[in-house]
């Protein structure tokens, strides 16, 4: 089996992938690196005898940024450290660096109809995912320099047991019977996904052959509408969800009154990922559904 280094393992995806390797057999070192420091870390020892690195360690976005200067503290982390580590691997003989970024490199919405491709032009909108882009762009010079295989995941959001911010707060609302005013948010589309899905396509990207030097887009293979999500939480949950209909224009209004646009955005508009380069490339589907992703992330809410 191959010995792998991972890290992040303490993180919402690495716990779970940390769990999924140990069932399956894998050696795995878990590294808890202090990325970003001022003075380069040396991982030589951690890296000894390392087939694949699977970097998940991040800076994570944020709703609410309390850094002066975001931009360079999610660069800071997210670039120097990434590329740090890196070079360090490629100098210790691995293989293969498999690195974990956003969809939020792609940007921040699509227009309807339309979906964000494994090979568009980057168009990051905020710090982190402008951290990200300049980590990938690093990392695949590295890859021309040293031929250490570099593999990019960019995954838009992740849910399962576990999830916290405004996923964890729809669940909540839902079980509260709380109404909520989306009710008519029904033309958008988002793409989402299972925590379990996205840990199966990095297990999959370890040692596929063909996954070498690729970019790979992730999801649950079907997209839903804001109001669609919310009811077939509820289904999840077995009770239903309490939306009543506000015209799309007056949330967009009523949140910009407020300064919640960015809350608005991910509650309204459309942002969408094309897997089709994912799947013909790996052979690979989701193997949960969006509505069993959805089971298992709500009885992750009920034994917190």
């Amino acid at each position: 089996m191959p010995k792998l280094l991972l890290t992040g393992a303490n993180g919402f995806v690495g716990r779970s992938l940390a769990q999924r390797l140990a069932e399956r057999g894998e050696i795995a070192r878990i590294s808890r690196l202090r990325l970003g420091s001022p003075q380069p870390t040396d991982w030589s020892a951690a890296l000894q005898d390392i087939y694949c690195v699977v970097h998940l360690a991040a800076r994570v976005h944020v709703m609410s940024e309390t850094s002066v200067d975001p931009l360079t503290s999610f660069r800071a982390v997210n670039t120097r450290g990434t590329l740090e580590l890196a070079r360090q691997a490629a100098v210790a003989g691995v293989k293969r660096f498999l690195y974990a970024s956003s969809i939020k490199v792609n940007g921040e919405l699509t227009s309807a109809g339309e979906s964000f491709r494994h090979d568009d032009s980057p168009h990051p909108l905020d710090a982190y995912g402008v951290s990200k882009r300049d980590a990938e762009i690093g990392l695949r010079a590295i890859a021309v320099e040293t031929g250490m295989e570099i593999v990019i995941i960019r995954p838009p959001l992740v849910y399962g047991p576990g999830v916290k911010a405004n996923f964890a707060a729809m669940m909540r609302a839902i079980q509260r019977g709380l109404p909520l005013p989306l009710a008519a948010v029904t033309q958008n589309r988002r793409s989402l996904v299972s925590l379990d899905n996205l840990v199966d396509l990095l297990i999959t990207c370890i040692d596929h052959p063909a996954a070498a030097n690729q970019t790979f887009l992730v999801s649950d293979g079907e997209d839903l509408s804001t109001a669609d999500l919310l009811r077939r939480l509820g289904d999840a949950m077995g009770k239903p969800a309490r939306l009543f209909p506000v015209p799309v224009p007056l949330l967009r209004a009523g949140a910009a009154l407020i300064g919640k646009q960015g809350v608005a955005q991910r509650l309204l508009d459309n942002l969408q990922v094309d897997i089709s380069h994912t799947r013909e490339t790996l052979g690979w589907t989701p193997p949960i559904t969006v509505d069993e992703g959805l089971r298992r992330a709500v009885a992750g809410l009920r034994r917190s």
